[in-house]
């Protein structure tokens, strides 16, 4: 996540910089332009970060900033929907092989976008590796690593999960890296739906952290944008715990059986859903 992510960011930086700017005239056009500039990005952080930034220097105002810092929780969702959809499905951990071979030559022997195209090439790449990775390895754990290893199923239980959740992010620095996790572990049963949806919930809390960091020492209008970030991620993180239990009910009622049968699909379509419903 961290290499595609500096590649993206040398590659797309300087227009995304631009693009948030240019196409943010009010919270929903911000929304919409943080939501997009996340997706390509692949980083939440980044986009958040900068709009900080944006505003301590006076470029945008405090509620242009606002829509950049909610679009951006709805692109950040785009990456697990890739490991789900490509990832799981097509399992392409030593077809993607050659792709990283060549984004590695570009970095190594191309100059200026070439190459920053290969660094991205080669992340994406490695993201597929990674999981295949986590796959087998998860698949000798099988009878050990169970969900009633896990808190139970209950409010208190859900609320430690969250905690569990924040502090990953807190490590990795990238919660699309700790929802990867998250994704590998239920694909392999080692969690079930409800402790893996407690856990995205407390990793998108965790990565407010970021942007309320980049606000230390910074103006007002910059302190309240990082602020507004932490209370917005508080917001939908409740709200989303309270949609939980709905959520699969709804599940069982459409399709009895289905959540179980589908659980990783259903685990990106919640995140999605609730980051949507938090705007």
């Amino acid at each position: 996540m961290i290499i595609m992510t500096d590649g993206l960011h040398f590659l797309a930086g300087g227009a995304i910089r631009s693009a948030l700017v240019r196409f943010t005239r009010s919270p929903v056009s911000g929304a919409i332009t943080g939501a997009a500039s996340t997706a390509i990005l692949q980083s939440s952080s980044a986009t958040t970060v900068a709009a900080v930034g944006f505003v301590g220097a006076g470029i945008l105002s405090f509620p242009q900033a606002l829509g950049i810092i909610f679009g951006a929780n709805v692109g950040t969702t785009i990456t697990g929907w890739l490991v789900v959809l490509v990832g799981f499905k097509l399992n392409l951990g030593t077809l993607i092989l050659p792709i990283i071979f060549i984004g590695v030559l570009l970095k190594l022997f191309a100059k200026d976008k070439a190459a920053n195209s290969g660094l991205a090439l080669a992340g994406f790449g490695l993201i597929f590796v990674g999981i295949a990775m986590m796959q087998q390895g998860m698949s000798g754990y099988e009878n050990t690593i169970t969900p009633t290893q896990f808190p139970d199923d209950t409010w208190l239980g859900r609320l430690q999960l969250v905690a569990i959740g924040i502090l990953i992010t807190l490590v990795t620095q990238s919660s699309s890296a700790g929802i990867a996790a998250s994704l590998t572990a239920l694909f392999a049963g080692a969690i079930n739906f409800n402790q893996a949806a407690a856990l995205v919930i407390g990793m998108d809390v965790g990565t407010t952290v970021t942007a309320a960091m980049a606000t230390i020492g910074g103006s007002v209008a910059s302190r309240r944008t990082g602020l507004s970030h932490v209370i917005y991620n508080l917001c939908t993180g409740v709200g989303a715990l309270f949609l939980l239990t709905p959520y699969t009910q709804f599940w069982e009622a459409v399709s009895p059986g289905t959540l179980v049968q589908n659980a990783e699909l259903a685990l990106v379509a919640f995140h999605t859903t609730f980051n949507t419903l938090g705007v």
